[in-house]
């Protein structure tokens, strides 16, 4: 039973942490209270889709547990996980162990943590780094192929002539999808309010 129960709590944070859960108003503020206790399962998995979904509610008032599961987590993901948490609840210095962790086997989970920053401005000062290891640039390039505003065609085109093969490809990439976004808001029609019969202006 204990096995099943450990499941069903899974595949609801899995629902949260994608999205497919309503986390909205006092049912997520209760929610985060469970979230919290199962940071201290014994299944990895469960620990790291807690930490997911406390990130996506920005629930600082669990921080200071948050901070004390992140020193002492030995899985790389679910400590991964928890900077993510941790960002979101204020801690804007995490935000750069989540960028280290592009340079790692954890370079997918990483960027679509990366992909639901508010802005691309705040990866541009991690891209400029002169010392950055080319898997965090292409890391880096990956996420704002998603984030990616006007702005940023700018700052990536020089990667795009990179010696690195895949900082060349990503940047290529990233170039690529943000013309495509660009392009489709472009083209979408804004809705036009229909008229109000009887207003000041259907007057004669």
């Amino acid at each position: 039973m204990r096995i099943l129960g450990s499941f069903f709590v899974i595949c609801v944070l899995v629902g949260v942490a994608l999205g497919q859960q309503p986390i909205d108003g006092v049912d997520a503020r209760s929610n985060s209270a469970e979230f919290a206790k199962q940071l201290g399962s014994t299944v990895p998995l469960l620990r790291q889709r807690s930490a997911e979904a406390l990130a996506r509610l920005a629930a600082g008032e669990h921080r200071k547990l948050v901070e004390g599961y992140q020193l002492q987590e030995k899985n790389k993901e679910v400590r991964l996980a928890l900077d993510w948490a941790l960002y979101r609840m204020g801690r804007s210095e995490a935000l750069y162990r989540v960028v280290q962790d592009l340079d790692s086997g954890r370079q997918d989970q990483a960027t679509g943590y990366l992909t639901e920053l508010e802005s691309p401005d705040l990866l541009y000062p991690f891209l400029n780094r002169e010392k950055n290891r080319p898997r965090i640039t292409a890391g880096l390039l990956k996420a704002l192929a998603k984030l990616g505003d006007a702005h940023t065609l700018e700052v990536v085109k020089p990667y795009r002539e990179s010696h690195e093969p895949f900082v060349a490809e990503a940047a290529e990439i990233a170039h690529d999808e943000i013309e495509k976004r660009l392009g489709e808001q472009a083209t979408t029609p804004t809705r036009v309010r229909p008229r109000t019969v009887g207003t000041t202006g259907d007057r004669p």
